[in-house]
């Protein structure tokens, strides 16, 4: 299974809702907070091309953030990156 990380903030719905998609699905991540964190949230920025969290990347590949990932889910093909 590829590594999942997701770059979140603890107060944000998506961020939640995208993180209990995860864990439904069974998938260990790895979060990084940017609560806080202007330096973290830039690095963020830059890997993405996007500010707003989540964002999530399943191995090297950037899914984007919530909507992309249930986008993924709905139409069959999130499982397959998963087990890429």
């Amino acid at each position: 299974m590829p590594k999942v990380v997701i770059y979140s903030s603890a107060w944000c719905p998506y961020c939640i809702r995208a993180k209990a998609l995860l864990v439904e699905k069974g998938v260990t991540f790895d979060e990084i907070s940017v609560d806080g964190k202007p330096d973290v949230r830039a690095e963020m920025t830059r890997k993405a091309g996007r500010t707003s969290v989540p964002q999530i990347w399943i191995g090297e590949r950037h899914v984007g953030g919530c909507d992309d990932l249930f986008a993924l889910e709905r139409t069959g093909k999130l499982d397959a990156l998963l087990k890429a």
